[in-house]
């Protein structure tokens, strides 16, 4: 099971190589803001599908670099 955790971590190191702000990201995963920082501080343990999804396309990466 990975934690949330490992998915905040994935994303704000991708982020940050990617020269992106969060509100940068939340515009183009097309997701809220405050889910994206919910996400991102882990305090969203077990972010949806359709959630990781947008990232992870926003980020240029699949589902399963954000989740290991």
């Amino acid at each position: 099971m990975t934690s949330g955790k490992v998915i905040s971590e994935n994303i704000k190191k991708l982020r940050a190589k990617l020269g992106l702000t969060q509100d940068d990201l939340a515009k183009k995963a097309d997701i809220k803001y405050t889910t994206l920082t919910k996400v991102e501080s882990g305090a969203v343990n077990r972010p949806s599908v359709q959630t990781m999804a947008k990232i992870a396309k926003a980020l240029g990466v699949s589902i399963e670099e954000l989740i290991k």
